[in-house]
C-alpha cells in the first residue's frame, strides 16, 4: 500500500487529511513539525509527503531543504500562501507540487495521483482486476479495456466497495451509511443517482457488473 506522510502542526487538519487519504486507499503517517517529519522519513518507507509551509520552528521550505539532502521522495506543499514568489521558491527547493488551502479532497487526491504516476510509485500488487475493469487503489485509477475512466471521489469509493466485495448485495441504506455517513441528510436516491452515473461512465449496461438486486439494492458481479 502507498504510504503518505502528512506534516502539519494543526491536529484537526492532519485528522481531516488522514480521513480523506484512507478513504482513497492510502496508508497514512503524520508528524506535527519538521523535526518529527525527518525522524519519520528515516524510520519508515514513505512514498509521498504532504508538507505544510507555515509551521512553528522550521518552515516547510526549510524541512524540504533538509529532506532533499538525503531523499527524493515526492513532496506536495500545503500552503495558505498565494504569492507566486513563495510557490516558485518551494518548487525551486525541491518540492514537486503545491495545494493552496482551503482545498477539496478531490483536488488533493488528484494531485497525489498525478505525482505517483509520474514518479512510478503506483504499485502493481494491489490492483483489483474484475473482467475488463482494473482498479488500482494506490493511485485511485480505474481502467476499462486499458482506457482511463474519470470518476468523482464518491463514484470511485462506490466502485471500490463493490469490487472488494464481489457478489455481496448491499442495500441502499448500507451504501448510504458506508460512503456518506450517518449524518448525511440526503435520501437513498443519492445512491441510485451515483449508480446510474457510474454505469454510464464505465460504459456498461444495467445488470452487467453492477447488478440491481430487486428488493435489496445492488451488487457487483462479473458477467461476461
Amino acid at each position: 500500500m502507498t504510504t503518505i506522510l502528512v506534516v502539519d502542526d494543526e491536529q484537526d487538519m492532519r485528522g481531516l487529511i488522514e480521513l480523506h487519504l484512507q478513504k482513497a486507499g492510502f496508508d497514512v503517517l503524520h508528524a506535527e513539525d519538521g523535526k518529527e517529519a525527518l525522524k519519520m522519513v528515516h524510520s519508515f518507507s514513505i512514498d509521498l509527503i504532504l508538507l505544510d509551509v507555515m509551521m512553528p520552528g522550521k518552515s516547510g521550505f526549510e524541512v524540504c531543504q533538509d529532506l532533499r539532502e538525503f531523499t527524493l521522495v515526492p513532496i506536495i506543499f500545503l500552503t495558505a500562501l498565494d504569492a507566486k514568489t513563495d510557490l516558485v521558491k518551494g518548487l525551486a527547493l525541491g518540492g514537486d507540487d503545491y495545494v493552496i488551502k482551503p482545498f477539496t479532497a478531490i483536488e488533493l487526491i488528484a494531485r497525489i495521483d498525478a505525482i505517483l504516476r509520474r514518479t512510478g510509485k503506483v504499485s502493481e500488487d494491489n490492483k483489483l482486476i474484475k473482467g475488463i475493469i482494473v482498479n488500482d487503489p494506490s493511485a485511485r485509477l480505474i481502467l476499462r479495456n486499458d482506457q482511463k475512466i474519470n470518476l468523482t471521489l464518491k463514484e470511485y469509493e462506490l466502485l471500490l466497495l463493490f469490487m472488494e466485495n464481489e457478489g455481496r448485495a448491499f442495500s441502499r441504506e448500507q451504501l448510504l451509511e458506508k460512503l456518506w455517513g450517518l449524518d448525511y441528510e440526503g435520501g437513498t436516491r443519492t445512491v441510485d443517482t451515483h449508480i446510474k452515473t457510474l454505469r454510464l461512465k464505465l460504459g456498461i449496461v444495467a445488470g452487467k457488473y453492477i447488478e440491481t438486486v430487486w428488493g435489496i439494492g445492488y451488487r457487483f458481479e462479473v458477467k461476461e
